[in-house]
């Protein structure tokens, strides 16, 4: 593991540990805010936690495996596909839920509520050739 990507994992864990530890810092429960979502890892079954920004969507939440439009999709998108069962924390509350990818209507119609409420998710979508995967986490 390069540097960058050290420092990366660090700056992330400690993100999430402050959303966790303040409710602030980006966390909340309004759409544009952070959730902390916790995901096992397909490959190594390390449990990480990376804060990823969602909107509120039919008693849960969408976030965006956007990756800030890189080539790839992100690590946690794979976890999810492989581990859909898992916990967010949102505002003051851990909440168990489970993952699902979106697709037709929907997709369109969440992906047009990101792209409104900040003009970064269209940057993202133009640096990539991928189709930026939206991931609805229901709470059971």
């Amino acid at each position: 593991m390069g540097l960058a990507q050290t420092l990366m994992r660090i700056g992330t864990a400690t993100h999430a540990k402050l959303i966790k530890l303040t409710g602030s810092l980006g966390g909340g429960t309004d759409d544009g805010s952070v959730l902390v979502l916790k995901h096992t890892g397909a490959k190594s079954g390390t449990v990480r936690e990376t804060p990823v920004m969602f909107l509120n969507h039919e008693g849960g939440y969408v976030i965006a495996a956007s990756m800030g439009g890189a080539p790839k999709n992100p690590a946690w998108y794979h976890n999810l596909n492989s581990n859909p069962d898992t916990t967010v924390h949102v505002g003051p509350d851990d909440v168990p839920v489970t993952a699902r990818e979106v697709d037709g209507d929907e997709y369109d119609q969440l992906w047009s509520r990101f792209s409104a409420m900040d003009k970064r998710w269209e940057q993202y979508r133009e640096r990539t050739t991928r189709k930026i995967p939206l991931i609805h986490l229901q709470p059971h």
